[in-house]
């Protein structure tokens, strides 16, 4: 596969340019997608990932430039003209409606299932397509939507965007497809798209996970700053030399864990057994404790178990013991109508307050603190919440955990959608707060992140299954507890 990509082309802009106001979203980007080839889209968060694929899929038009399906230009460009074009996208923002069943959602994805018997039509193909993907996942096509974890959600928007009806997929984007998927349902969601590949079928797959993307891709293109900035066959690129190129260079910092197995002094959190089996579980002050095993095994559970056995009810109390950032931030995190300055000090304003009224200056320098020093992107942090990337809105959430005094941090695979770099400073905020005596628990999909922590608990079937510490904690050991079901 040469830089260039060969035969026909699924789609291909040439120097597309988006604005919003004086922000340059897009800066006269050119991108060629031909059949049979995977994509690997990086950069930071606000590189305008987001904005190109949502030219692609119909649902921006650009202010200037071109867009082509199948080498012919478009008279009338949309999201129907993108799907009768074989264009199909998994947002990294879940899309489906929570209220319908997996069947109806469906039927609103594909609206052609109609007429006597579609339910049983809708139910036949997406549990075929979720059986090809995620072999063993156990999804009834059934359920309710929003009774579903995050990750089984993930699963049926990606089952979604691969099923046929009238206009087979052609050309997939991925949008952080596996931020909310486990090890094992990630690898099962990459060996299903080298099969489409195979097929003919085209991929763009956007992951901060770079080995991913190194591994899955056969070319990358990397932006920054709205443009394109290099564009290389993906065995031309390392690890080191990839984040080099997307404009950040990591700085060394000493990151290794503690591996302590224990605080000084009491522990800030205990928990029992859960379900009276298994391990109990404590968190020490100063330490960062990892929950980890297959999703959906109980690790969040755990976390709003220890949320509400501190506070009693969702409220804030005037000094808290435990704040938390949710992984899902469309569900649980941001308040869509919400500026980013109030989406940041919501959690804080009983400390911003004087005689029942919230200071507006102090307000604005804990807002400009923050900003600067977590680098969320935006001129104003009185703009809307949405208005944010992705990454840029989950940085929101960890400023609103961390800005609180709350000696107990708690974290629901919160770094679902943030870009390398910003990973790295925030991983180093961790631990110069837990090193302050913050005791952090840490539920992380990402092997890398588990590793960070000094002491590791093993989910299996709703309970802990083994403690890991130190040299211990090894992907090995991970999913060997993983599996085995037995308490160690």
């Amino acid at each position: 596969m040469t830089v260039e990509a060969q035969g026909p082309a699924v789609v291909e802009v040439r120097d597309v340019k988006v604005h919003f106001g004086a922000v340059k979203a897009l800066d006269g980007v050119t991108i060629r997608i031909a059949a049979g080839e995977c994509i690997g889209l990086v950069g930071h968060n606000g590189a305008g990932k987001s904005t190109i694929v949502n030219i692609i899929n119909g649902g921006l038009t650009p202010h200037a430039g071109t867009v082509r399906y199948g080498g012919t230009d478009v008279e009338r460009h949309g999201i129907g003209t993108a799907r009768a074009n074989g264009v199909r996208c998994v947002f990294q923002e879940l899309s489906l409606c929570p209220n319908l069943t997996v069947i109806e959602n469906t039927r609103v994805m594909h609206p052609e299932l109609k007429g006597w018997g579609w339910r049983s039509r809708a139910a036949d193909m997406i549990g075929k397509t979720l059986d090809e993907i995620f072999p063993g996942h156990a999804i009834k096509s059934e359920a309710v939507v929003g009774d579903l974890s995050i990750s089984e959600r993930q699963m049926v928007e990606i089952a979604m965007a691969f099923s046929t009806i009238s206009h087979p997929a052609q050309l997939v984007i991925l949008d952080e497809p596996t931020s909310s998927l486990d090890a094992s349902l990630a690898a099962q969601l990459l060996a299903y798209v080298r099969t489409f590949i195979k097929k003919g079928g085209s991929i763009i797959l956007i992951s901060h996970i770079l080995g991913e993307i190194l591994s899955a891709t056969d070319r990358i293109i990397v932006m920054k700053d709205g443009k394109v900035v290099t564009e290389k066959q993906s065995a031309d690129f390392d690890h080191g030399s990839l984040v080099a190129t997307m404009g950040s260079v990591v700085k060394a910092r000493d990151l290794s864990p503690r591996r302590s197995g224990g605080g000084k002094g009491p522990p800030l959190l205990t928990a029992a057994p859960r379900k009276g089996k298994g391990l109990p579980f404590a968190a020490f002050p100063g330490e960062l404790v990892g929950l980890a095993g297959l999703g959906g095994h109980g690790q969040t559970d755990i976390l709003l178990d220890l949320y509400l056995s501190q506070t009693g009810s969702w409220l804030r109390r005037p000094n808290p013991n435990v704040t938390f950032v949710a992984g899902d931030r469309a569900l649980n995190g941001v308040f869509p109508l919400w500026s980013i300055l109030n989406n940041l000090t919501i959690a804080n304003l009983g400390d911003l307050s004087r005689r029942g009224m919230v200071s507006r200056e102090r307000e604005d320098e804990l807002g400009a603190s923050w900003k600067e020093r977590i680098e969320i992107r935006t001129r104003d942090m009185d703009n809307p919440i949405l208005s944010l990337s992705g990454g840029n809105q989950q940085k929101v959430l960890f400023a609103r955990a961390l800005a609180t005094s709350a000696p107990a941090v708690l974290m629901d695979d919160p770094m679902r959608g943030v870009d390398i770099g910003t990973k790295q400073e925030v991983y180093a905020i961790v631990r110069a707060e837990a090193d302050k005596g913050r005791a952090f628990v840490w539920y992380s999909t990402e092997m890398d992140e588990v590793s960070l922590c000094d002491r590791v608990y093993v989910f299996n079937g709703g309970v802990i299954v083994r403690e890991l510490i130190g040299a211990d904690i090894t992907e090995e050991n991970i999913l060997a507890a993983s599996f085995s079901g037995a308490a160690a």
